[in-house]
């Protein structure tokens, strides 16, 4: 064999080397980062369902005689904030995923807010149609934890592909960035209150 030969060998065998690398190093990204668009999808369909449910509810509410239209008001304000905003899960930044967490916080507190009203309301409590849309409600915000939790157990195998070494490497080559998690919001483990007591005595 020519002496010329034995370098040229090596050189393919470490470009192909690298190759592989690259190729392996990007198809597992993506693959990860299609798990991650999955798992935000599942999100938006489970925070989909709660505003599509808080609407019948706030329909509901409003054939209620002399329902507080301050109460009624600030629900329907925060549903049409957090509808608003949609966020490309390829894209996502920490500062979207705040802004994100932050309206659909205030949603639920003013879904709170509505719900202790009710209280006040005899014939709300029982309206066979609200009690129903209380009952999806206490369900529906079991699955937006749910679906939170499997978007931030999707996302860390990602961060971490592309984060440790050599890998961070290729990421910045190949524009991969790191995605935020979800923080938790203050009561988040707690879905609403939406029990009544429907033996208290009304005034």
């Amino acid at each position: 064999m020519k002496k010329w030969l034995i370098p040229v060998i090596i050189i393919v065998v470490i470009v192909f080397g690298f190759y592989r690398w690259g190729v392996n190093f990007n198809n597992t990204a993506v693959r990860l980062n299609e798990n991650i668009s999955e798992s935000w999808g599942n999100v938006q369909t489970a925070y989909q369902r709660r505003n599509d449910l808080i609407g019948n509810l706030v329909n509901t509410v409003k054939g209620a005689a002399d329902f507080e239209k301050s109460t009624l008001t600030a629900v329907i304000d925060a549903r049409a904030k957090a509808t608003s905003i949609n966020i490309d899960p390829t894209k996502v930044t920490p500062q979207q995923l705040a802004n994100f967490n932050k309206v659909q916080g205030g949603l639920s507190g003013a879904l709170k807010s509505l719900l202790v009203t009710v209280e006040r309301y005899p014939d709300l409590k029982a309206n066979q149609n609200f009690l129903k849309l209380q009952d999806e409600l206490t369900s529906t915000e079991n699955q937006i934890l749910t679906a939170r939790t499997r978007f931030n157990e999707a996302t860390k195998p990602y961060n971490n592909h592309i984060k440790t070494f050599p890998n961070s490497i290729l990421a910045g080559l190949f524009h991969f960035e790191s995605k935020p998690y979800f923080d938790a919001e203050v009561g988040a483990d707690k879905a609403p209150d939406v029990k009544f007591d429907f033996n208290k005595k009304e005034n």
